[in-house]
């Protein structure tokens, strides 16, 4: 037996299974996992894998607990917040499995990161919720052939799918170009059922331990779809498009996504250095606004279409949102509404 008497403990209804027993739970402690964004998504696939001994855990997210976390990603409480959310969990993994090692990165995911990151493990979890990210993953774990475990939420829905699994289809060939840039609205920005993360995590740590045990059936070629609601669950089939191929990763995923290029934009440092010259616009929802801002109008993102007319203003506007996204999409959406405005992006947002 290679583990530890403690060890043994740990694992033993594991170690029961015929399809997984020591051999399997060898090939578990061996396995090194990257998982992108310790939120909604994360924080159950965190300690999915985790618990079941998976040897080395990586986690990336530069965000830091906020309340409105609380209600879905339960790794955190509220003596967590303002907390870099890679920490905690590291800390909660650890109370959870000493047998484990956990890496931690409180960065954001960039291409000038993500090769490197991606190829010192087996296997990428993808737990972010915006598209730019999306396609940076699929392509780092195309260049560095990685296989990608991949789920979204949307408000009581869920998807689940592994790309690039042996040379298996990708997240392109599913979904060859992103939707306009801002049509597809976050879960910041509608909204979603707090135990959907936990069912949609389940199913990615299911597929991660599949991969790793080589037992069962991988959801390669295939996305599953799940609605919290009705319980309804189907299973969709597609083919690897081999007329798609990356060689390298995008400069800049958010310009692929339609994001704008050519906006000025400014740190939150140099903001409060001169912020009464400029007007601030918040394009968060109510939640965020009410646990913190730094002043201005407020207008969130899913309404500004309808209400961008209460924007008046002869000053510069400084958008702003959590990380810097919604807020670039929404100057991209003022924009083509027609405002003449000076509009200028808060690198980075604000928490």
């Amino acid at each position: 037996m290679k583990f530890s008497i403690k060890e043994q403990k740990q694992y033993s209804r594991h170690l029961m299974l015929d399809e997984i027993g020591e051999q399997g739970q060898l090939k578990l402690k061996k396995a090194k996992v990257l998982v992108i964004g310790a939120g909604g998504l994360g924080c159950p696939v965190l300690q999915s894998i985790a618990a079941a001994g998976v040897g080395t855990i990586g986690i990336i997210d530069d965000d830091k607990v906020e309340q409105s976390n609380l209600q879905r990603q339960f790794l955190f409480t509220h003596q967590d917040i303002g907390n870099y959310k890679v920490e905690v969990a590291a800390k909660r993994l650890g109370g959870l499995n000493p047998y484990i090692h956990v890496d931690t990165y409180t960065e954001r995911l960039t291409s000038g990161n993500a090769e490197a990151l991606f190829a010192k493990y087996d296997i990428i979890v993808d737990g972010s919720d915006n598209f730019p990210t999306r396609y940076l993953v699929n392509d780092a774990a195309i260049l560095t052939e990685k296989p990608l475990v991949f789920a979204s939420i949307f408000k009581f829905d869920g998807q689940v799918a592994v790309f690039n699994y042996n040379n298996g289809p990708t997240y392109r060939c599913l979904f060859p170009s992103p939707p306009e840039a801002h049509t597809m609205p976050t879960c910041s920005e509608i909204g979603v059922f707090s135990v959907l993360p936990s069912l949609i995590g389940a199913i990615q740590a299911n597929e991660v331990l599949k991969i790793i045990c080589g037992i069962g059936a991988v959801l390669s070629g295939k996305l599953l779809t799940l609605n919290a609601l009705s319980l309804e669950q189907c299973v969709f089939g597609f083919t690897k498009n081999k007329a798609i191929t990356i060689t390298k990763l995008e400069k800049d995923y958010g310009v692929f996504c339609g994001l704008p290029s050519n906006i000025m934009e400014m740190s939150l440092e140099e903001l409060t250095a001169t912020k009464d010259a400029y007007m601030l616009l918040d394009v968060r929802s109510k939640e965020e606004r009410a646990a913190f801002n730094i002043g201005g109008i407020h207008i969130p993102f899913n309404v500004l279409r309808e209400r961008f007319d209460e924007i008046k203003t002869d000053k510069e506007i400084v958008v702003y949102c959590k990380s810097g996204l919604r807020s670039k999409k929404a100057i991209h959406l003022l924009q083509d509404l027609g405002l003449k405005n000076v509009f200028i992006n808060l690198k980075g947002g604000c928490f």
